[in-house]
């Protein structure tokens, strides 16, 4: 299924959140709260939005989860926005399975995780690609390169193999090495999308194609009046809409873990009803809460 807003310059789209999985009070998949932070999220300003990341809590939903979640946000908003379906695990048969599910339930893409813990070599990392490549058929890839978390760095070597493949369009950089990411933009023609919120005014100065963001689930229009002021060459304009959320981008991102912290901003918003989450990941204290709210209100999100 083609993306209604791919161009070859933003494969993905400019603007994405990676999205949260809203749960019921008792745990439960809420697909109607999924819903409607979707389309909260598309008439912000994003036009992609990545399913079942790890803001998304993947780890711990199941197969069939994932496919409910994937088709009611892309009955939701999938004629308005790039939906791209996290099918990375560290095991590469799980991963063929969410993607063959994924291209059945109408993604426009998928995202792809390097194999974490199990710290594959190079080759492993690459035929991992290659075979969820083949069972998503027609999708196109981001494969998303954050080794703080999986153990593994993807080689420069390797982003030259992977790049072989068509359909391997992107990259959700969670490195943070700018130099290097302008490099491979420059000799493998990679798009690089930045996954790290602190360094989204960076890398889209270095040309970067958009940003998987987990700060856009509050400073969706933000980000996308600094990407247009960045395109208009309005560097002062752009360095002031990242220094005004600096303050949200670390209540977010540097107290605890980003889905916590992006369910309490989404509850504090009026989004969310309750800001439940899946162990082990516990729901944002109300220290942690107070943390995001100050933020907000410094930055102008939210009124007192």
């Amino acid at each position: 299924m083609t993306s209604p807003l791919a161009t070859e310059a933003a494969p993905f789209g400019r603007v994405l959140t990676a999205m949260v999985t809203p749960f019921t009070a008792d745990g439960e998949l809420d697909l109607d709260a999924a819903q409607r932070v979707a389309t909260h999220l598309v008439e912000a300003g994003n036009d992609g939005l990545a399913i079942s990341g790890t803001t998304g809590e993947s780890p711990t939903t199941t197969v069939q989860e994932d496919g409910r979640l994937l088709a009611a946000v892309v009955e939701a908003v999938g004629d308005r926005a790039t939906v791209i379906a996290g099918v990375g695990t560290n095991d590469t048969r799980h991963s063929v399975e969410l993607a063959e599910q994924a291209r059945k339930a109408g993604a426009h893409g998928l995202l792809l995780v390097t194999p974490y813990y199990s710290k594959p070599p190079q080759s492993g990392i690459v035929a991992h690609v290659r075979q969820v490549s083949r069972a998503g058929e027609d999708l196109p890839i981001m494969f998303y390169d954050i080794p703080g978390r999986t153990a593994v760095q993807i080689e420069e070597s390797t982003y030259a193999e992977l790049v072989q493949d068509p359909l391997v369009l992107a990259v959700k950089d969670a490195v943070g090495d700018l130099e290097r990411g302008a490099w491979l933009m420059r000799e493998t023609g990679i798009k690089l999308y930045s996954g790290d919120d602190a360094m989204n005014f960076a890398w889209l100065t270095l040309g970067a194609s958009g940003i998987v963001s987990v700060v856009s689930h509050v400073a969706t229009r933000q980000y996308v009046d600094m990407v247009a002021a960045i395109d208009a060459g309005d560097l002062p304009t752009a360095r002031g809409l990242n220094d005004r959320l600096l303050p949200v981008v670390r209540a977010i991102m540097t107290h605890t873990q980003g889905a916590i912290t992006s369910k309490a901003a989404l509850q504090l918003l009026g989004v969310l009803d309750h800001r439940t989450t899946r162990a082990p990941l516990p729901e944002a204290t109300d220290d942690e809460v107070a943390i995001v709210r100050d933020a907000l209100v410094s930055a102008g999100l939210l009124t007192n």
